[in-house]
């Protein structure tokens, strides 16, 4: 019984989480970051302002919550992948892998960091951390020093692939943003 009620509590604080986010991106994009209150996020999510905090110690973190999840993904995707697994193989996985699990509340996201420029930067920012670890990784992959140009235009190339197909990725569009990295690796290979 005390699991039964553990998944239940587990699932039952998932979905209050969910609620406070899909909340807060609302608000955002139709009032703004910096007009929006907690209080207000609270009132839409139907939770107390106290449980907002409790799960998002401030409004910037609750902000930028959503894609840090996602480039965590992302960052233990390159570094997790199974020997013999390439970074751009793992890479094309996890493209796969993130158009498959799309819902709305990362329409909801893009359409808040799309109204918001001040948090689109803020994403960039910690885009540009996974593509330094990105260029680290693929550098040791080539047997490149991890400040060498070619794992850092690799690393950049992905990172616009990345935000160019995530956003409304199609399956057609994953094959022709791989085709086009790898071609370009092709290409840097040969020279």
């Amino acid at each position: 019984m005390a699991m039964m009620s553990e998944g239940l509590r587990e699932r039952s604080k998932a979905r209050r989480r969910e609620a406070i986010l899909r909340a807060a991106y609302q608000l955002f994009a139709d009032h703004g970051f910096e007009a929006t209150t907690i209080a207000q996020i609270a009132a839409v999510a139907e939770v107390a302002p106290r449980t907002v905090t409790l799960y998002f110690p401030s409004k910037l973190e609750l902000a930028t919550s959503h894609f840090d999840e996602f480039a965590d993904r992302l960052s233990a995707a390159l570094r997790q992948r199974p020997d013999g697994q390439t970074t751009l193989d793992a890479l094309e996985r996890w493209l796969r892998n993130e158009a498959a699990h799309r819902n709305d509340l990362d329409d909801l996201h893009n359409r808040m960091l799309d109204l918001n420029p001040p948090l689109r930067a803020i994403a960039n920012a910690r885009l540009a951390e996974v593509i330094e670890e990105g260029a680290r990784i693929i550098a040791n992959e080539r047997g490149d020093r991890p400040d060498g140009i070619i794992p850092r235009m690799v690393a950049s190339a992905a990172a616009a692939v990345i935000s160019v197909v995530c956003p409304r990725a199609q399956e057609g569009d994953i094959d022709a943003a791989m085709a086009f990295l790898r071609a370009g690796v092709g290409t840097l290979d040969s020279a």
